[in-house]
């Protein structure tokens, strides 16, 4: 390493600059920042923090800031205030963002399908990595239990669209790529979703079971600001590699 003062100057600069950088990358627009506050279930409820107590009425709402973890409990509704959506009420954004858990038994004899399904999504990704971009999402979890009366499949998600919007990207989705949805190995999912997309939302609504805590570490953060970040940081660190 050089001991060039000069070098590490350019250095220093350069590391100032891909933190600050980065900040501004994921800071929201004006525009955005004023969407996400009339959006935000914060309207009816203050964030919740680690270990503080419930919000009294008439308290300061605190803003949307990603450097400060936040915690949201949620009434068992799934939603704070009820607004009519297309299918059903609107579930809130929530510091982990939007997202769902559907809980639905497996048709006798298909649990193993459900299994390879798993892999035929791996192997889709592995050819098209765009392959699930439409849906917006962070993460994806498949889990199969057994409660004595057989597998049940559950199926959890977190993304940056509208519940019921994911749902109808996902119908448009798999229509287009050809590949099939797992869920018709479920029991009670309509035969007729791939034509029919409000059977397909009225099935996933009526199999969701909403998350009564939801916990940001970012909170707030889309999948595409994360990435938007990481690739200044790696355009920066590259450009720092290149003075040393």
């Amino acid at each position: 390493m050089s001991n060039d003062p000069a070098a590490t100057t350019r250095r220093g600069f350069l590391g100032s600059a891909t933190v600050a950088t980065a900040a501004a990358a994921l800071a929201p627009t004006p525009v955005e920042a004023q969407a996400a506050a009339g959006n935000a279930p914060g309207s009816q409820t203050v964030l919740a923090q680690s270990g503080a107590g419930d919000a009294q009425p008439g308290a300061a709402l605190r803003p949307r800031d990603w450097t400060q973890p936040a915690a949201m409990a949620i009434p068992k509704e799934g939603y704070f205030k009820y607004e009519q959506g297309r299918y059903g009420p609107v579930y809130p954004k929530t510091p982990a963002n939007y997202g769902f858990t559907i809980i639905a038994k497996i048709k006798p004899g298909r649990e193993e399908a459900v299994r390879q399904h798993g892999k035929t999504i791996e192997d889709g990704i592995a050819g098209d990595p765009t392959l699930l971009a439409p849906l917006k999402l962070h993460y994806l979890r498949w889990v199969i239990f057994d409660i004595g009366s057989g597998p049940y499949f559950m199926y959890q998600g977190i993304f940056d669209t509208d519940f019921d919007k994911y749902t109808e990207d996902a119908v448009a989705l798999f229509g287009k790529s050809g590949i099939s949805t797992v869920f018709e190995n479920l029991e009670g999912f309509p035969t007729d979703w791939k034509t029919n997309a409000p059977a397909f939302t009225k099935f996933v609504r009526e199999h969701h079971y909403p998350s009564f805590l939801e916990y940001g570490e970012y909170p707030y953060v889309s999948g595409e600001e994360v990435k938007k970040a990481l690739r200044v940081k790696a355009a920066l660190g590259g450009m720092l590699d290149q003075m040393q």
